[in-house]
């Protein structure tokens, strides 16, 4: 990884997914983030409430077609890990410990699989959960910065991949969004360009009590499961343009 190039702005990144229009684009679309992003795999995973299937991404076909005949899913620390949280989680901190972790990360790493790696497990409608990871060969150092200045952008490309695969899912009907409110739609803009909520509520001129409720109604608006997917979806439907 050549951290000092890995600046492309989040605005592209995230306008190539809303062009995507199929499921081959939204392949196209992953290769195109491992591009932008710098890093070595780009994955994307959902499993229905009722058991279909769904992923992309850019690990070699051998790899994805080994995890599936050798039964990964059971044992792997990543679905595992991302299956109990609802937070981002960097591999190193899950459990590598048992004999079996061990032995799937040593196939895993023969097979193209970086050392380190950053997922995003989701959380859909109807008992739906995806997970959307980076991965890449690099030292400890250079990823806790990278995953560091990087955070927000990864949560915010996972939901609005998330969204987009939702989008293409055949036979889905699109949900009609409520307008934002001017108000809600520039504490969404100033959250998006990285300001904390203190600096949002003083650049309005308003108390952190009244930004959490124009910020909450946008949420609620919007279908969002948190602020972070709220700023997500607003960027993906162009409420918001930074």
């Amino acid at each position: 990884m050549n951290y000092v190039s890995s600046i492309t702005p989040i605005g592209k990144m995230l306008t190539g997914l809303e062009s995507a229009d199929s499921h081959a684009t939204l392949q196209a679309v992953s290769e195109d983030l491992r591009t932008d992003l710098d890093v070595s795999h780009v994955v994307y995973h959902w499993v229905s409430g009722s058991g279909d299937q769904y992923g992309c991404g850019t690990y070699d076909p051998a790899w994805v077609e080994r995890y599936m005949e050798k039964g990964y899913l059971r044992i792997d620390p990543v679905v595992l890990g991302c299956f109990q949280s609802f937070h981002p989680v960097d591999w190193k901190q899950l459990d590598w410990t048992s004999r079996a972790a061990r032995a799937f990360l040593a196939d895993a790493v023969a097979h193209g699989v970086g050392n380190q790696g950053f997922s995003v497990p989701i959380r859909g409608p109807n008992g739906q959960f995806a997970l959307f990871t980076i991965n890449h060969f690099c030292d400890d150092e250079v990823w806790a910065r990278f995953t560091g200045d990087r955070r927000r952008d990864l949560i915010l490309l996972a939901n609005a991949f998330n969204q987009k695969a939702l989008e293409l899912q055949p036979g889905r009907r699109p949900q009609e969004a409520a307008a934002l409110s001017p108000r809600e739609v520039e504490a969404l803009t100033l959250l998006a360009l990285g300001h904390n909520r203190a600096q949002v509520a003083d650049t309005l001129s308003i108390s952190e009590h009244t930004l959490r409720v124009y910020i909450e109604s946008a949420r609620h608006k919007l279908g969002a499961i948190n602020t972070t997917h709220a700023v997500a979806r607003a960027l993906q439907r162009g409420a918001i343009v930074l």
